[in-house]
């Protein structure tokens, strides 16, 4: 219970205040965007792979710095996409959230965000609710974190494993982000 409570208070750090782009508003946003997913899947690899390269149970004292270095990269990525369609001022905390871990705990966040048509529906969070979301992530994160930690058995064959669903992990970010922040974006406020 520990370690997931951890992984939950964790996640709330990253996404309650969001970092600032490093990227400006572009007349070509979606081709910057790209390239700028790209650009951050390759570090997360290298950054997760030579994180798990140590074997055994030393490697396991790397799997929460190896996840908190992706993370550190996905919420910059997030952040650049926003700052790339101009619209760093929409990203909150439910929007970081929603974009870092809508596609590993769908069924936690259904009640922060849906597409519906053209537009990105997005409800505001209270600070009870992103506990509960960032708590129930917690719990996906610390199934893949037990998944890692036998990952550190087979350093090479692990490390590249490793690197790989880092790679993959970011681009699915960077995707959530282009499909939030090129739709219009509503902010339901059910008063």
């Amino acid at each position: 219970m520990g370690e997931k409570d951890s992984l939950g208070t964790r996640v709330l750090a990253l996404v309650t205040e969001p970092p600032a782009p490093e990227l400006g508003v572009s007349s070509t946003p979606r081709v910057e965007a790209d390239r700028a997913i790209e650009a951050a899947a390759g570090k997360a690899a290298l950054a997760a792979g030579a994180l798990a390269l140590p074997p055994g149970p030393l490697g396991w004292a790397t799997i929460a710095p190896e996840m908190l270095a992706v993370w550190q990269i996905q919420r910059q990525l997030v952040a650049d996409i926003a700052g790339l369609y101009g619209r760093s001022a929409q990203l909150g905390p439910a929007q970081m959230l929603w974009c870092l871990f809508r596609h590993t705990a769908a069924q936690a966040l259904r009640d922060l965000g849906v597409r519906v048509g053209e537009r990105v529906i997005v409800r505001p969070a209270t600070q009870v609710l992103m506990q509960r979301l960032a708590a129930s992530v917690g719990v996906h994160l610390g199934k893949q974190a037990a998944g890692r930690a036998l990952s550190r058995w087979v350093p090479l064959v692990g490390a590249a494993g490793v690197g790989a669903y880092a790679w993959w992990d970011t681009r699915q970010v960077g995707r959530a982000a282009l499909q939030l922040f090129e739709q219009e974006q509503v902010i339901d406020n059910p008063a």
